[in-house]
C-alpha cells in the first residue's frame, strides 16, 4: 500500500532522508520509531504530496506521490505533527469544512468516525482552540478520516497527549484497522507505542537501522541485558561508565540497563560496586525493550 524507493531529501547540509526504503502491507500499522530531527516528518510531507524529494521515489495505493498527487490527495488522510484545524472554528465546523473540502458530508462518513467522534460530540459546539490535548487529537483524527482515506499517515499524533489518552488514540486505531481495513502508518517518538504495530521500522539520520515486528526486533538482540540499581543511584551513575567490563550502561527508569563484556560475570560486577561503597547492590536479568535495541543499534553505528 505504500512504497518508499532509496528516497532522499535535504535542507541546505542537513541531510533528512538519506536512500530510505520500506514498504507496508495493505491493512498494516506499521510504525516509524525514531528520536526528534530522525527524519519521520520529512517522510510523512513527502507521503502526503506536501513536499518533493530530491531523489528517488514513493507511491501510495499504486499512486506515484509527484505524478498522481491530484488523484492521491483523497486517498489519504494526514495528520501532521502539530494541531493544524482552525482554532477559532466550533468542533462541529472544522469538521464539516474538511467534509466539504474533499466534497463529501459528516453524515454520509459518520459510520467511520462515530468511535471517535462520540467522545468529542457533547462538545461540537466548543472553539477548537479551547480543547484539551486529547479532545484536539479526536477532532484531528475525524478531520482526516472524514472522506474514508484508504491510508492513513499519523506524524506523532501522541505527542504532548497524557498517557491514558495516548492508550485510547491507539485502541481506536486497531479499531479502525480491525473494522475497515484502513492502512495506518504511524510514527512517534515513543517506543513503548512499538507493541500496538504489526510491524516497526527503527529511523535515525534518515535511515533505516533495522525493520521487523516488535517481537522480532527484540528477538534480535544478541546480549544478557541487566538492570541495575543501589542505594546511591547518582553516584552509580558515574561508577558503571567507569567500571571495567561494563560495554553500556544508560538510564531506564528507576534502574540502569546495563550490558557486560563477554568476560565479565554480573557477580563480579556486583562485587566491584560493593568495593566502591555501594550498598543493596541489584542486578536483575532482564528482556530489551524496543528502546534497547534501539540504543545497542545506535551504539554499533559510532
Amino acid at each position: 500500500m505504500v512504497s518508499v524507493f532509496d528516497l532522499h531529501k535535504k535542507y541546505g547540509k542537513v541531510t533528512a532522508l538519506d536512500g530510505l526504503q520500506l514498504d507496508v502491507a495493505e491493512g498494516e500499522i506499521y510504525g516509524l520509531i525514531g528520536p526528534d530531527g530522525a527524519g519521520k516528518t520529512s517522510l510523512f510531507r513527502i507521503l502526503a504530496t506536501l513536499l518533493l524529494p530530491d531523489g528517488g521515489r514513493a507511491e501510495v495505493d499504486g499512486l506515484d506521490v509527484e505524478k498522481d498527487y491530484r488523484v492521491l490527495r483523497r486517498r489519504i488522510g494526514y495528520m501532521p505533527g502539530r494541531f493544524s484545524l482552525y482554532q477559532d472554528l466550533t468542533v462541529e465546523e472544522n469538521l464539516r469544512f474538511f467534509a466539504s473540502v474533499f466534497g463529501t458530508t459528516v453524515e454520509r462518513n459518520y459510520g467511520l468516525i462515530s468511535g471517535v467522534y462520540s467522545r468529542i460530540e457533547p462538545f461540537k459546539a466548543r472553539r477548537a482552540g479551547k480543547l484539551s490535548g486529547g479532545m484536539k487529537q479526536k477532532l484531528a483524527l475525524c478531520c482526516a478520516l472524514i472522506h474514508a482515506p484508504r491510508v492513513l499517515l499519523l506524524d506523532e499524533p501522541t505527542t504532548g497527549v497524557d498517557p491514558v489518552s495516548r492508550k485510547e488514540f491507539w485502541q481506536m486505531l486497531m479499531t479502525l484497522r480491525r473494522d475497515y481495513g484502513i492502512t495506518i502508518l504511524v510514527s512517534t517518538p515513543y517506543m513503548d507505542e512499538a507493541s500496538w504495530c504489526d510491524r516497526i521500522s527503527l529511523i535515525q539520520n534518515g535511515r533505516l537501522l533495522q525493520t521487523d515486528t516488535p517481537d522480532g526486533i527484540r528477538k534480535r538482540y544478541a546480549k544478557s541485558l541487566y538492570a541495575v540499581r543501589s542505594d546511591d543511584m547518582h553516584r552509580l551513575m558515574t561508577d558503571l561508565k567507569t567500571c571495567p567490563g561494563v560495554a553500556s550502561t544508560y538510564a531506564f527508569g528507576d534502574s540502569f540497563h546495563v550490558t557486560l563484556q563477554a568476560d565479565v560475570t554480573v557477580s563480579r560486577l556486583c562485587e566491584h560496586l560493593e568495593q566502591l561503597g555501594h550498598v543493596r547492590v541489584v542486578a536483575e536479568k532482564i528482556e530489551p525493550s524496543v528502546e534497547d535495541c534501539f540504543m545497542s543499534l545506535m551504539k554499533s553505528l559510532r
